[in-house]
């Protein structure tokens, strides 16, 4: 049986969050301001190709604030529409209920309302980019709006899931080049595993509730063979991005710069606890890290590159 942590629930009010009017918190909620770790997430694979790619440093840091933005615009856009589309299931499991729409602190006009707002702030960012850059972007919408549905299709829409959150992989490398290469392809390939294992690691603390729901996740799927299935994507995910970073700077760099990356990924599967919800939790957050690890790898070959 899973074990919940009470201390950490779905959506809280703490901190600066706490301090917003009370009119106010519920959108914050609804777009998961208070849990950041998911802007990282879809922050840190643009941020590896931006730095891999190398371009000269005012720009790459001009680049890294936009990506920076539009992660937080487009994270929170992503968690509004799919409590829009979910806001029924929400009810049914004990982590969601308390979401903004499934609790009823919000209405579904207000919510619509708040997604186009934060639409507009993804689209100024858009609009900075180079047009390659836009138009692969803009190619991210359809999976993007097929996602939330894809639980209810499929026994992996943690799969699903990698396409989108990996995306900012192939916007990064030509809003820093001009063009589409190589290690952006390794980079979001490498992506795509890497959100599979840890999302699978997130679907963890649903798993009781999703089956009672009818909700299929690769977690499911897994079964009793979930630390090794998560071993495979990691595995994949440090093949392809090193495949990324040799292809940049062929050498003994590319897979030596990996290393404290690998280490971490190992560390949350040796002590990862299927059972535990809070345990899951936190190794789920823990791929923060991760992704500084890997940028730290990307920008160590691209500078010497």
């Amino acid at each position: 049986m899973i074990t919940a942590d009470p201390a950490v629930p779905d959506s809280e009010a703490a901190g600066l969050l706490g301090r917003l009017p009370a009119g106010a918190r519920p959108y914050a909620l609804l777009a998961r301001f208070d849990r950041p770790i998911g802007a990282w997430l879809l922050f840190w694979p643009g941020a590896w190709a931006v730095l891999l790619a190398a371009p000269a440093w005012p720009r790459a840091v001009a680049l890294l604030a936009l990506l920076g933005l539009g992660a937080v615009a487009m994270r929170g856009a992503g968690c509004v529409y799919n409590d829009i589309v979910d806001r029924d299931l929400d009810r049914r499991v004990e982590r969601t209920r308390q979401r903004p729409l499934a609790s009823g602190a919000l209405g579904l006009r207000q919510a619509w309302l708040f997604l186009l707002g934060l639409c507009l702030v993804g689209l100024g960012v858009l609009l900075c980019l180079p047009l390659p850059a836009q138009l692969i972007a803009l190619a991210s919408l359809a999976p993007v709006a097929c996602y939330p549905f894809m639980k209810r299709i499929t026994w992996w829409p943690q799969a699903w899931l990698g396409l989108v959150f990996s995306w900012a992989a192939l916007v990064g490398w030509p809003a820093a080049t001009g063009r589409l290469a190589a290690p952006a392809l390794w980079l979001y390939a490498g992506g795509i595993a890497w959100v599979i294992g840890y999302d699978t690691i997130y679907a963890l603390q649903d798993i009781e509730d999703d089956a009672l729901a009818g909700v299929k996740s690769s977690a499911r799927a897994m079964g009793a063979h979930v630390r090794g299935g998560v071993a495979l994507c990691y595995g994949a995910a440090l093949l392809c991005w090193g495949l990324a970073l040799w292809s940049r700077r062929p050498g003994a760099l590319a897979p030596v710069a990996l290393l404290p990356a690998a280490a971490h990924l190992g560390w949350q599967l040796r002590t990862l606890v299927p059972d535990s919800a809070e345990n899951a939790l936190r190794r789920f957050r823990a791929n923060r890290e991760t992704g500084l690890l890997v940028a730290f790898a990307a920008g160590l070959i691209g500078v010497a590159g």
